[in-house]
């Protein structure tokens, strides 16, 4: 804690801690259906995908107007830089809804985090991101499944052209990679992307509450820094908002590449 003046600690500075990723429930408290302000916002992010998509898509034109052409734009992007580009056509048009939804539901949790008012974004607690890492695994084991049946469980575990005194060595560390450090590794990489941005966000604009409010307010012009959190507050929510469509791109595509993996003829 860093004190301005005297032992009052309410003049002193609190930074972002865990608990703001358990926030107390505001609805439903004390039931299996309470509602913190995280699940509001994810309920939230539900609701305005749906609502966009739905305003989006029930009155397309041959001639678009710019926000028909913006609403193409991104979702050709998705379907073509992300899903045909790494799966082709076939298999694309089969996981294209559920590697769709994924990216946009990734990326409206992810951009909560910069919005003033909610400030928090739906990705930031392990929850989500786990659930989303479990479909994306259990569609990469289904695509092997569907495409070549059991021989798929023999081509993930087993190296070709390995002797075989080497599989015992082997084939565990391939059932770890393939089926338990990927899951692992795609809920961590965003869970932490969107945890370590958060704190730095509440970190620069709590600083410049504090110096603005609580010092520069005593006279002392230390609080000037207030500026400078306030500027690097900014320059930070830039940078967030990047993380939170890169994070969105990199776990569809990522999604995307296990199920061309999956498939695959070769290991």
């Amino acid at each position: 804690m860093l004190s301005v003046k005297g032992d009052d600690s309410d003049s002193g500075f609190q930074g972002p801690s865990i608990s703001d990723f358990f926030p107390p429930d505001i609805l439903f408290a004390g039931t299996p259906f309470a509602l913190n302000r995280l699940m509001l916002i994810r309920i939230l992010v539900v609701v305005l995908l749906v609502v966009l998509f739905w305003l989006a898509t029930r009155n397309l034109k041959v001639r678009p107007g710019r926000g028909q052409v913006a609403f193409e734009y991104i979702v050709g992007f998705v379907r073509n830089g992300i899903i045909y580009d790494t799966l082709g056509e076939r298999l694309g048009k089969r996981y294209e809804p559920i590697l769709m939804t994924m990216f946009f539901l990734v990326l409206g949790m992810n951009l909560t985090g910069t919005i003033p008012g909610l400030q928090l974004a739906g990705t930031a607690a392990i929850g989500l991101p786990l659930v989303l890492a479990l479909i994306a695994w259990v569609m990469f084991i289904y695509a092997g499944i569907r495409e070549k049946g059991w021989r798929f469980w023999k081509d993930s575990l087993f190296l070709p052209g390995v002797p075989w005194f080497l599989y015992f060595l082997l084939t565990p560390l391939e059932f770890l990679s393939t089926f338990i450090v990927r899951p692992v590794t795609l809920t961590l990489r965003l869970t932490m992307n969107m945890i370590s941005g958060h704190m730095l966000l509440v970190l620069c604009f709590t600083a410049t509450q504090f110096f603005f409010f609580t010092v520069l307010a005593d006279g002392n012009l230390i609080g000037l820094l207030g500026i400078g959190s306030f500027a690097f507050g900014v320059a930070f929510t830039v940078l967030e908002l990047f993380v939170a469509v890169l994070q969105a791109y990199v776990f569809a595509i990522l999604s995307a590449i296990y199920i061309q993996l999956a498939v695959a003829e070769e290991h």
